[in-house]
């Protein structure tokens, strides 16, 4: 790794790094977090970990579109459906049974990705001394932080945002549907919602490297904190239900819901959940309620879908609880890393 001692030479003097005369004024030189952020980005984008995760998104991304795309005919004379003339929608959520929709793909590998640009962002820079070369600098510790973090997140929204506008103009070139505006937010929410999910595991993996000093640790603490959340969790959280809960045959029908929705509340514990709720919900506007629903609620309603208001209003907690986690995470390494002795 270059010396990041190259990137400040500069920055505190006035050499003629920092001086360009246009009309007799002087440009005001870059601050230290922006000059670290560059260096981030640059470092990344030409790693081979973000090549290999970047083709392994874009060949799912085309897999899911190709899927879609052959079925999207099918899916949009399904007269029951009531989302069947939402064509972009559709192509996010259409399958044949072959390979997942590209938003369930991404409840599996939107956590490796974060993983895989974060396990080894404090750590690796200990181990290799390149950190006590830094800090030398007259920087602040936050902004070293902020930019481990803020870099590959902007990567990432970069990322996501150019999957978005293509598979949208590519559909836009095969179908001739012009896009409609709920349709758009939707896509742009759900994109969003891909970045806070991602931002999740990149704060997490960024946590464990402030926490453990070997990389083979935090990355193997990451990963199996996502398996526990993904695979085991909700087996745990079934067996403890049944141990616990009385049988449903034997309870009434309001108990039963209660029940339900408990179960519910705990398996929304798991990041991976409220993901897939949230997308589900915006992706599907004819989907009313992540719960579930008594007769009498669901008598008298019109199938229609229901407008990005509607649908915004019922994924909101799951979108807070994915923005309070990631605060989270990042607030326990920053408080982690200003507590952290890095000479030794």
């Amino acid at each position: 790794m270059e010396s990041p001692v190259v990137y400040f030479k500069d920055l505190f003097s006035r050499g003629p790094a920092n001086e360009a005369l246009k009309g007799g004024t002087t440009s005001r030189p870059a601050s230290a977090l922006q000059i670290m952020i560059r260096k981030e980005i640059g470092d990344m984008v030409r790693s081979w970990r973000f090549i290999v995760l970047l083709i392994l998104i874009l060949l799912t991304f085309l897999a899911s579109m190709y899927v879609s795309l052959s079925n999207l005919r099918t899916a949009a004379s399904n007269a029951p459906d009531p989302n069947r003339f939402l064509v972009y929608l559709k192509m996010l959520t259409t399958s044949d049974g072959t390979l997942p929709s590209f938003h369930i793909f991404m409840s599996f590998l939107g956590a490796i990705l974060g993983i895989g640009l974060g396990f080894d962002a404090v750590n690796v820079e200990q181990s290799s001394g390149t950190l006590i070369r830094l800090l030398a600098q007259p920087v602040y510790r936050d902004n070293f932080l902020l930019a481990k973090f803020i870099s590959p997140l902007m990567v990432i929204t970069a990322l996501f945002l150019s999957l978005g506008l293509m598979m949208i103009g590519a559909g836009m070139l095969i179908t001739g549907v012009p896009v409609e505006a709920g349709e758009f937010l939707r896509i742009m929410t759900f994109i969003l919602l891909t970045i806070l999910y991602v931002a999740f595991w990149l704060g997490l993996s960024i946590m464990l490297s402030v926490k453990f000093k070997q990389a083979t640790t935090s990355a193997l603490s990451a990963i199996a904190i996502w398996l526990f959340f993904t695979i085991f969790y909700q087996i745990i959280v079934n067996l403890i239900v049944k141990a616990c809960l009385p049988d449903p045959a034997f309870l009434s029908p309001a108990e039963v819901m209660d029940e339900n929705n408990l179960i519910l509340n705990i398996l929304r514990f798991s990041p991976s959940q409220l993901y897939t709720d949230a997308t589900t919900v915006l992706l599907m506007p004819a989907i009313r309620s992540l719960g579930p629903l008594t007769m009498e609620q669901l008598a008298g309603a019109i199938p229609t879908p229901l407008s990005y208001r509607e649908s915004l209003l019922i994924a909101w907690p799951q979108l807070t609880g994915l923005l309070a986690g990631t605060v989270a995470c990042f607030a326990l390494s920053y408080y982690l890393f200003m507590r952290r002795e890095i000479r030794t």
